[in-house]
C-alpha cells in the first residue's frame, strides 16, 4: 500500500492535449463551399425540392434535399462517369469537401513526418442501395457484368481510404458507421486520437449520398419521412414545430480539420473553435425510437460536459439533432429540459435540418460545422419553418440570433437508429 501511495505521488501524467478546428469544407443542399452554404443557412434558404422522376410518383414521400449539381462544375466533375465507376457518390463528394477543408487549414503536407502524424476518420451511414440493385441486375445478365469495383464502392470505409491514399496520410485511418450519429462520432473519435497523441492532425467527418426510390420507400415503410408537404417541399422539414410529420432525406459531405493546439500555433493558422469534450451513450431500448424519458440523450450530453470539465450553466447554445419527427424532437426537448433545469431559460436551441434536410451519416458533421462557425462568428443559425413551437424553449425561430457571450460554448447532439448517441462540446477560442 505504501508503495502505491508513493507511486501515485511521484508519477506524472501528461496533460491533455488541446484540440482546435483549423479547416472546414462543405458539400450540401445549401451549396458547395463553407462560406456559400453558411450564408445561405443564415438567410433562411432551403435546399429541399420535389422529386419529379416517375419512379418516385407512387411513393408517399416525394421530396428530398439534394446537392445542386447542375449549378456547380466542381461537383459535376467529381460525379463524372469515370469517378462513379471507381467510387460511390458519397466518396466523390467527400473528396471535394476534404479539398476545401485542407486548403482552408493550409495543410497539404509534403514530408513523410507530417503525413505520418495526419490521419483520417470519415464514415457514412448507409451504402448506395441503387448501386446494389443495378449490380444485382447486371449479375442476372452474367458474372462478367459485375464490376470489379462493386465491393470497394459499397464499403463504408472507402471514403476515408481514398482520402488517405490521395494525400498520403499515414496516421489513423478510421471509419465510423453509426447511422445518423456517424458524423459526430467521427469527429469525436478524431478528437480523442489527437488528445491521446495518436495524431497531430485529423481529417474527419462524414458523407452520404443514397437518395433513391428504394431508400425513400424503406424509410416510408418505417413511417419516418414527411408525407404532408409534397407540393411545398421547402416547408416539409420543420423541427420542433407542431405540424412536423417526419424527416426529409438529404445528401452531402462536411469535413473538419482538427489539429493539436500547439501544432496549429506553430503554424500560425486561423483557429475557428476548440473541441472541449465528447460524450457517447446507448439507449438500449428500441431500434428506431429513443427512450421516452430522454435518458440516452441526457447521458450523452452529461458525459460530454464531464469530459469538458464544464457544468451545464456554461453552455449557452445547443445544436439539436431534431429531425422533424413527431417523437424524436419532443424527447430531445425533454432531455434538454431535464439536464439543464433552470438554465434552459438562458439556452438557445436550434436545428438546421429545416434548411437542408437530414443527411443521415453526414448530419452530425455538417451540423458540427454550423456549430463551429456559430462559435467563430458569434451568430446562431435559425430553425426555419417554426410557426408553432412545441414548447417555450428558445428555438431561434426562422431568423439567426446574435450570440453575445465572451466565451461561446455549445453542445452538438447526434442520435442514430439502434439507440446510438453522440454529443460534442465546442467552444470559441
Amino acid at each position: 500500500m505504501k508503495f502505491l501511495i508513493h507511486l501515485r505521488k511521484y508519477t506524472q501524467f501528461p496533460p491533455r492535449r488541446r484540440v482546435v478546428v483549423t479547416g472546414v469544407g462543405i458539400v450540401s443542399p445549401l451549396g458547395t463551399g463553407s462560406e456559400l452554404a453558411w450564408n445561405n443557412l443564415l438567410k433562411g434558404h432551403c435546399g429541399i425540392i420535389s422529386l419529379k422522376d416517375e419512379e418516385y410518383s407512387k411513393l408517399p414521400c416525394r421530396v428530398a434535399a439534394v446537392i445542386p449539381i447542375e449549378t456547380n462544375n466542381e461537383i459535376a466533375k467529381a460525379m463524372s462517369k469515370s469517378n462513379l465507376k471507381l467510387m460511390a457518390p458519397a466518396t466523390c463528394i467527400a473528396l471535394v469537401a476534404t479539398a476545401e477543408a485542407l486548403t482552408n487549414a493550409n495543410w497539404i503536407p509534403q514530408s513523410d513526418a507530417d503525413k505520418e502524424v495526419t490521419g483520417v476518420a470519415l464514415g457514412m451511414g448507409m451504402i448506395d442501395l441503387k448501386d446494389v440493385c443495378e449490380t444485382n441486375n447486371a449479375l442476372k445478365l452474367g458474372y462478367n457484368k459485375v464490376s470489379p469495383f462493386f465491393v470497394p464502392r459499397i464499403l463504408p470505409n472507402m471514403a476515408a481510404g481514398h482520402i488517405s491514399i490521395r494525400y498520403g496520410f499515414r496516421g489513423p485511418n478510421h471509419a465510423v458507421s453509426t447511422a445518423c450519429a456517424t458524423g459526430a462520432h467521427s469527429i469525436g473519435d478524431a478528437f480523442r486520437f489527437i488528445r491521446n497523441g495518436d495524431a497531430d492532425v485529423m481529417v474527419c467527418g462524414g458523407a452520404e449520398s443514397c437518395i433513391s426510390p428504394l431508400a425513400i420507400a424503406g424509410f416510408c415503410r418505417l413511417r419516418a419521412l414527411s408525407t404532408s408537404f409534397n407540393d411545398i417541399p421547402e416547408k416539409a422539414s420543420r423541427p420542433f414545430d407542431k405540424l412536423r410529420d417526419g424527416f426529409v432525406m438529404g445528401e452531402g459531405a462536411a469535413v473538419v480539420v482538427l489539429e493539436e493546439y500547439e501544432h496549429a500555433l506553430r503554424r500560425n493558422v486561423k483557429m475557428y473553435a476548440e473541441i472541449l469534450g465528447y460524450g457517447l451513450s446507448g439507449d438500449a431500448s428500441h431500434i428506431t425510437s429513443p427512450r421516452e424519458d430522454g435518458s440516452g440523450a441526457i447521458l450523452s450530453m452529461s458525459r460530454a460536459l464531464r469530459d469538458s470539465n464544464l457544468i451545464n450553466n456554461e453552455i449557452s447554445y445547443i445544436n439539436a439533432h431534431a429531425t422533424s419527427t413527431p417523437v424524436g424532437d419532443g424527447i430531445e426537448s425533454t432531455a434538454i429540459r431535464t439536464l439543464f433545469k433552470e438554465n434552459v431559460r438562458n439556452l438557445m436551441v436550434s436545428s438546421t435540418k429545416g434548411a437542408h434536410g437530414h443527411l443521415l451519416g453526414a448530419a452530425g458533421n455538417l451540423e458540427a460545422v454550423w456549430t463551429i462557425l456559430a462559435c467563430y462568428h458569434g451568430i446562431v443559425p435559425p430553425t426555419i419553418n417554426l410557426d408553432e413551437p412545441i414548447d417555450d424553449l428558445n428555438y431561434v425561430p426562422n431568423v439567426p440570433q446574435k450570440w453575445n457571450k465572451e466565451r461561446r460554448v455549445a453542445l452538438k447532439n447526434s442520435f442514430g437508429f439502434g439507440g446510438t448517441n453522440a454529443t460534442l462540446c465546442i467552444s470559441s477560442i
